[in-house]
C-alpha cells in the first residue's frame, strides 16, 4: 500500500478537499469556500440540469441544483471582471449554504486566465463536485479559458457522471452542444443577425460541452427582455444547414426564469419563474440562407413554455404549450405577429453584455 501511495502525484494530496479549506487568491484564479469540502453529502446525487435566463435569481432552480447534488458539494465557476455583467449574482456560495441548501460546501473558482485551467487545485475541486453552477458574465471568457483544456474535460466528465449542473446568462450560453460565443467582443442584435446571417458577429461554436439531452440544442438568455428571437432563428438556421437536417432546437429563457430538466429528459419551467422558456425549430429549409443575403424563412415554429408545459428533449415535442406560432421572415424583416413582435427585434442592451 505504501508503494502505491508514493506513486501518486504529490499535488493530489495537497489539493484534496479538507476541513481547514479557506479562501485564497492566486495569480491565475481566486478560491472562496463556504462550509466544509470534506463533509459527507446528505443523500445520493441525481441528474438535474438548470437552464437559467439571467437578470435575477430563481430560488427554486438553485434549490433543485442543491438537491440534485445530494446536498453535497457545489462548485461555482466565474471569470474575473464578469461581475459587471451579472449585477444580481450576490454571493452564490453563501446563498447555497444558507438559502438554497443546505449543502455541505460551496466552493467558488474565479478564473483570471487560461492558465488556471491547468492548475491541479482547480481540477481537484472540480473532480470533487457533486454539482456545478456556471455564473453569468461573458461566455467568450469561458470559451477562451476552458476550451481545449483539462477544465473542459472535467466538465464533460462531470456530465457523463450524471451529476447536477446549471448555468445562468453566460453560463447558460455554453450548456448546449452548440453555443453563441460572442468571441468578436460584441453582443449580437437580432436586427443585425436577420439581414446578415453570415455576419462575422454570428460567432457559433460546437462540442464544447456534451450534456445529456442537449445534443441538438443551442441556448439563449435574457430572451424576451432583449428581443433575441431573431438571432436565435438565425442560429438555428445556420446550424441546421451545417448538419443537413432540421433537428436543431433553439431554447430561449426569459429573465428571472429557469427551465429544469430531469433524468428522463423532460424540461419544465421552474416554480417562481417570472417569464417563460421558448423552443425554436425550423420545419422547412429557409427560402434564402446564403452569405450576402438577408434571411427569408416562413416555417420557424416558436413555442412558448409556460407553468403547465413540458418539453420532451428526446424528440423536441412540447406537451401543453402555452402558445405556439410560426415566425415568418421576408428579406430579413419579420412579419407582424402578436405573440412574437416584442421578442423578435432587439431592445436596448447594456453595452458589452453578450
Amino acid at each position: 500500500m505504501l508503494l502505491m501511495l508514493t506513486m501518486l502525484p504529490a499535488w493530489l494530496f495537497a489539493a484534496s478537499p479538507s476541513a481547514d479549506a479557506h479562501d485564497y487568491r492566486d495569480k491565475n484564479f481566486d478560491y472562496f469556500v463556504a462550509g466544509d469540502p470534506a463533509a459527507p453529502r446528505a443523500s445520493l446525487p441525481y441528474f438535474t440540469l438548470a437552464l437559467m435566463g439571467g437578470g435575477g435569481s430563481v430560488d427554486s432552480a438553485f434549490v433543485a441544483l442543491a438537491r440534485g447534488a445530494g446536498q453535497g458539494h457545489l462548485v461555482i465557476l466565474r471569470a474575473v471582471g464578469d461581475d459587471r455583467f451579472d449585477p444580481d449574482a450576490g454571493d452564490y456560495g453563501r446563498s447555497f449554504r444558507a438559502q438554497w441548501g443546505p449543502v455541505a460546501s460551496a466552493e467558488t473558482l474565479v478564473f483570471h486566465n487560461r492558465q488556471a485551467s491547468y492548475d491541479a487545485r482547480v481540477l481537484a475541486t472540480l473532480a470533487h463536485a457533486d454539482g456545478i453552477f456556471i455564473a453569468g458574465g461573458d461566455q467568450a471568457n469561458y470559451i477562451r479559458y476552458w476550451k481545449g483544456t483539462p477544465v473542459q474535460r472535467a466538465l464533460n466528465e462531470h456530465a457523463r457522471a450524471n451529476r447536477s449542473l446549471g448555468g445562468s446568462s453566460a453560463g447558460l450560453a455554453i450548456l448546449g452542444r452548440y453555443s453563441y460565443t460572442a468571441l468578436d467582443g460584441g453582443s449580437l442584435e437580432s436586427k443585425v443577425a436577420l439581414p446578415d446571417p453570415f455576419s462575422g458577429a454570428v460567432t457559433l461554436d460546437r462540442d464544447f460541452l456534451h450534456l445529456r439531452f442537449l445534443g441538438d440544442v443551442i441556448t439563449d438568455s435574457h430572451f424576451s427582455q432583449r428581443s433575441r428571437l431573431g438571432r436565435l432563428i438565425v442560429f438555428v438556421a445556420r446550424l441546421d444547414e451545417q448538419r443537413g437536417d432540421l433537428k436543431v432546437l433553439g431554447v430561449g429563457i426569459d429573465e428571472r426564469s429557469a427551465l429544469l430538466i430531469d433524468g428522463r429528459g423532460i424540461g419544465r419551467l421552474a416554480a417562481g419563474s417570472a417569464g417563460s422558456a421558448w423552443l425554436v425549430r425550423a420545419t422547412r429549409t429557409p427560402q434564402v440562407l446564403r452569405a450576402g443575403a438577408p434571411l427569408s424563412a416562413d416555417a420557424v415554429q416558436v413555442t412558448r413554455i409556460g407553468p403547465a408545459s413540458a418539453i420532451e428533449f428526446r424528440d423536441g415535442r412540447v406537451v401543453q404549450p402555452e402558445d405556439q406560432s410560426s415566425a415568418v421572415i421576408r428579406a430579413g424583416v419579420p412579419a407582424a405577429d402578436p405573440l412574437l413582435d416584442t421578442r423578435i427585434l432587439r431592445t436596448v442592451v447594456p453595452p458589452g453584455d453578450p
